[in-house]
């Protein structure tokens, strides 16, 4: 979403605020990854408006970072990560954040590196990606005034690659993030709990090593509109309890700006609006359903939360 977006869904939550903006620098030159002027100038603006506001910044590791390099050219390029070429790059990301006042930015350094999709995979060659990634965090943090928070975010499951071989060390990282779609088709969300370097090892590896986790993206997409999907994962962060989210909101993974998705929709809306009232209007068993969130979001929410039973029970 932009910042104009998040505004309006906002609205449609009810008045709910969004206290975390989520953005990306773009890969395909190395002026992107240093920040243009003017790119972070309305992002950095939203956070100083107030104290409990977090500023979320994906930023690649290579230029061309999506441009279908070869195994071998991405391998010589970790290499020079690792021997220090691109360090400058950083630096000057660094200097800018800072001069904007956003020093605590949380940056994700090198998302879903276990995948195939872009220049800054960790498959080619592990240690030279682990240690490229420490020298681009060492950089960062040479910079004066700065805050920085890293998230380490691969994208769940195993991918082309064991997530774990591509974990740098806990002097660099400070967040154990992970990007988690409702995907492939057919997979249950029990499933996606339990499978090799899902959910649950996710959980387990950021506890043995004293690190907060994070979602930096979640959303619907390969088994369509699937309100279970979107009531189950909500009520896994409400157990435990992320240090941020932020949900993907566009066509297929959506719940406001995709239309396809109505009783995930409902109950994203429902869960996390600002509309709800303390004592919420009794509803007899047979037109509503009882949801557990825990006692931290119902918290937040303001009380118990019930969901008409005709909205989504339809759901697998």
């Amino acid at each position: 979403l932009g910042l104009s977006q998040m505004a309006e869904m906002s609205q449609w939550l009810g008045g709910t605020e969004l206290r975390v903006a989520h953005t990306y620098l773009p890969g395909n030159h190395w002026s992107d990854i240093e920040g243009e002027p003017g790119f972070l100038d309305p992002w950095a603006q939203w956070r100083r408006q107030k104290d409990d506001r977090m500023l979320v910044l994906n930023v690649p590791m290579m230029e061309r970072n999506e441009d279908d390099l070869s195994d071998d050219e991405v391998r010589q390029l970790l290499r020079q990560g690792a021997d220090g070429q691109f360090d400058q790059h950083f630096r000057t990301l660094a200097e800018r954040l800072v001069e904007l006042r956003v020093p605590d930015t949380i940056v994700v350094l090198g998302w879903e590196m276990n995948g195939i999709t872009y220049t800054h995979r960790c498959g080619p060659d592990p240690e030279a990606w682990k240690a490229y990634w420490n020298r681009i965090v060492t950089a960062m943090r040479s910079v004066p005034g700065q805050k920085f928070r890293f998230d380490f975010a691969p994208s769940r499951g195993r991918d082309a690659v064991p997530w774990t071989e591509c974990y740098p060390g806990d002097d660099t990282v400070d967040i154990i993030g992970m990007d988690s779609y409702d995907q492939p088709a057919g997979l249950s969300f029990d499933e996606q709990v339990s499978e090799p370097y899902g959910l649950q090892h996710q959980v387990d590896f950021a506890k043995a090593h004293g690190k907060p986790i994070s979602y930096p993206e979640w959303g619907l997409f390969r088994n369509g509109d699937n309100a279970e999907y979107v009531r189950r994962m909500l009520a896994w962060m409400d157990e435990q309890r992320p240090l941020y989210n932020t949900v993907t909101d566009y066509c297929p993974h959506g719940v406001w700006q995709c239309r396809a998705n109505p009783e995930s929709s409902e109950v994203y809306r429902s869960v996390l609006s600002g509309s709800r009232t303390d004592e919420p209007t009794p509803q007899s068993p047979a037109e509503c359903s009882p949801v557990d969130l825990g006692d931290w979001l119902e918290d937040w929410l303001g009380g118990k939360l019930c969901v008409p039973v005709n909205r989504w029970s339809h759901d697998g």
